[in-house]
């Protein structure tokens, strides 16, 4: 008997079935094999229609099932991840009003940053933990200015893992992680922020339903068996953000554990048990999925959109033909690349820079005695220090560390830039082959709230290695510190 998982992204949809005795993933697809379009009227801003992602995750499901020879009656429950701070809007019969505006749309920045200064600033930290920003409500708010005859006809408000979860139950219900996500929900009063929808002038009545993270949300009903092609009444037992599900597919749950990610742009997630927004302009900060009123675990999350990008650009453009070729280049030059220093951030605004725009920067090239194996150390090193000053800011934002997490991607499979990065935090990084969309499958067994076991799956099924910190860390340290000199240096200009 199976879980399926499935993992909504921008990009793609990703689909996985895992054993349910044993966590042990059969099988990943991906729909559709090249990129999902994205509709960019304006600049700024990013679109897509809801009904392409169910398209998508109905043709993956029908490619698990005849590649892995499963029937339906063998897929006990389902899981979902999804695309974060995502709005979709849907009249009285569930059709979608307009295309979804997704999370790297921008163009409500101006309407939460006014919200912000205007609620106030000690208000909007103490009851969302968070400025409301850029983030799902701050987008509502525009279609209310900007398309009223779209908002009248609106029913319900919807995060795109909440509108999946509608076509195949016909049932609209959210989650507590979900609207936090939005920033619909006050940490203060563990409701929903009644006083932010009165601001923006919301009805109660477009939120939908709320059921808990873990457990039966739904069932599949005939309509959606029919589309999908799993079997009527199959449950839907999970759902999550994107960056939650990441951190809950590498079993980091507690206080101390982080989640990270090295990919296009980096994530730094930690959880932690106090209702901090300190750095509510830097750090985002929602309700984990094992969030409750008696027991809070909030997700701090830390962006950083300079990270990969920056190694992939110089692949495609140094005399290179592979990132194991980049690395060994790399390890040939010392820690602090022989004074040779790059600062990452040539990927937009960076929002743990307070939204600046640095660019990408590359110093202290001596012309006769560096080459490209000094700028690729000083690459790898670049992002790895942006990690490390990323952490700093949680630190000061009041989390502790025990154990960093995460998934064998590009960036952590580099020994240089996992053991910088571990080195100066102080601590161990374990590395797991393991996807969302397997962590959402294996959620879906997550409804008796046995964690415990879970980790247990994720550790027999996924553990790869762990770098620890090395003992020498002078050399690391004084390579670190010249880059914050470099990086202060262009701050101090900017600001």
């Amino acid at each position: 008997m199976y879980y399926i998982g499935f993992d909504i992204g921008s990009s793609s949809i990703k689909a996985a079935l895992v054993l349910i005795k044993t966590g042990k993933s059969i099988g990943v697809v991906q729909e559709p094999e090249t990129e999902m379009e994205m509709l960019a009227l304006k600049n700024g801003w990013a679109e897509q229609h809801p009904d392409d992602w169910w398209k998508h995750i109905c043709n993956a499901i029908e490619k698990l099932k005849k590649t892995f020879k499963v029937d339906a009656s063998e897929i006990k429950g389902i899981g979902i991840s999804y695309q974060m701070h995502g709005l979709v809007l849907v009249d009285k019969i569930g059709k979608p009003l307009r295309n979804s505006i997704i999370w790297c749309d921008s163009r409500a920045v101006g309407i939460g940053n006014l919200a912000f200064k205007t609620l106030g600033e000690d208000k909007c930290t103490a009851h969302l933990l968070n400025s409301p920003a850029n983030f799902t409500a701050s987008k509502l708010k525009w279609v209310k200015e900007n398309e009223p005859e779209i908002y009248n006809q609106v029913y319900k408000f919807m995060l795109p893992g909440d509108y999946i979860a509608y076509k195949f139950s016909n049932t609209i219900n959210t989650t507590i992680s979900g609207l936090s996500e939005g920033i619909f929900w006050d940490f203060k009063k563990d409701t929903v922020a009644d006083f932010l929808l009165q601001y923006y002038g919301f009805d109660t009545s477009l939120v939908p339903d709320v059921v808990e993270t873990f457990g039966q949300q739904a069932t599949i009903d005939a309509q959606g068996a029919r589309e999908s092609g799993l079997a009527v009444g199959t449950p839907i037992l999970y759902r999550a953000g994107d960056q939650p599900n990441n951190a809950l597919s590498l079993n980091v749950f507690n206080p101390g554990e982080v989640a990270a990610t090295g990919g296009t742009s980096g994530v730094v997630y930690a959880v932690t048990d106090t209702l901090s927004g300190k750095e509510s302009t830097r750090v985002n900060n929602f309700a984990h999925v094992n969030y409750t009123k008696l027991k809070p675990r909030i997700g701090k999350l830390l962006n950083i959109n300079g990270a990969g990008i920056q190694y992939r650009w110089l692949l495609n453009n140094l005399a290179v033909s592979s990132y194991d070729e980049m690395n060994q280049l790399a390890a040939s030059i010392p820690i602090g690349s022989d004074g040779v220093c790059m600062l990452p951030f040539g990927n937009g605004a960076e929002r743990m820079l307070n939204n600046l725009e640095l660019g990408t920067r590359l110093v202290n090239i001596n012309l006769n005695n560096h080459h490209k194996a000094h700028i690729c150390r000083a690459a790898l090193e670049g992002i790895a220090f942006s990690f490390v000053y990323g952490m700093e800011i949680l630190k000061a934002d009041g989390i502790t560390v025990n154990v960093i997490r995460a998934g064998n991607d590009n960036l952590f499979r580099s020994k240089i830039f996992a053991d910088t990065v571990s080195t100066l935090i102080g601590y161990d990084i374990e590395i797991y082959n393991t996807t969302g969309a397997i962590g959402a499958a294996r959620a879906a067994g997550l409804h008796n709230n046995d964690f415990e076991t879970y980790g247990k799956l994720v550790m027999d099924n996924d553990y790869v290695m762990t770098y620890r910190p090395e003992k020498d860390k002078i050399a690391y340290k004084k390579a670190y510190e010249n880059w914050k000199k470099e990086l202060e240096l262009v701050l101090n200009k900017k600001g």
